[in-house]
């Protein structure tokens, strides 16, 4: 597939990954605009994060995979998924909305180790399930390249664990990073669900 070099873009106080879905609520004129484009050609833009006055250099293109709801006054409501690393080199401001013109980064060759994979998903299975109370199940399996991006989609990790993400070219190290991130959420997790069952056991609940 080829990718255009020039795009529009959507700096949020956020980060989307690759095979991430993100919803989002579009009510600016300027970005009911922009993603009213994107639906009549079917372009995908970049949301890249943008915080404190700043711009990232990296950001993640996203293709609009629903239209939710549509409200009278033009506001809409999509579901997006992220598709493409993209480096920033200039950004555009012609129109009523950003553009960007972007390169696309590739991953560097990698091997992933048996054992770390295995802890990884054994530990982040224990999350889903303490989060969201249902066991995890893979909704790409057989794309093991953004197998980091998709866990980390699902987890409240911060904004810049995740831009690191975005940074790293290399699947094991970005694994790793998310290894390492879950290894020392999950006894959090572990002692909120041991508090909740005290709190349920005695009557009282937590604030």
């Amino acid at each position: 597939m080829v990718r255009p070099v020039r795009i529009p873009l959507f700096p949020l106080d956020t980060v989307l990954l690759p095979g991430m879905q993100m919803p989002l609520h579009i009510f600016e004129p300027r970005y009911k605009l922009m993603i009213g484009r994107c639906l009549n050609e079917t372009l995908e833009f970049g949301i890249i994060l943008a915080a404190s006055k700043a711009i990232a250099t990296l950001g993640c293109t996203a293709a609009i995979v629903q239209k939710m709801k549509e409200y009278p006054d033009g506001r809409m409501d999509i579901l997006t998924e992220g598709r493409a690393v993209f480096r920033l080199n200039e950004l555009i401001d012609e129109k009523e909305y950003y553009e960007g013109t972007v390169e696309y980064v590739e991953d560097e060759p990698s091997s992933n180790d048996a054992s770390s994979d295995a802890q990884l998903k054994e530990t982040f299975e224990r999350c889903h399930l303490l989060l969201f109370g249902r066991p995890w199940t893979d909704s790409a399996p057989n794309e093991p390249a953004t197998f980091s991006y998709r866990l980390a989609g699902l987890l409240p990790m911060e904004l810049d664990k995740r831009q690191a993400l975005l940074e790293i070219r290399s699947e094991t190290e970005r694994r790793g990073l998310v290894l390492r991130w879950v290894a020392d959420f999950l006894p959090r997790l572990l002692e909120l669900e041991r508090a909740r069952k005290r709190a349920s056991g005695n009557g009282h609940g937590l604030n």
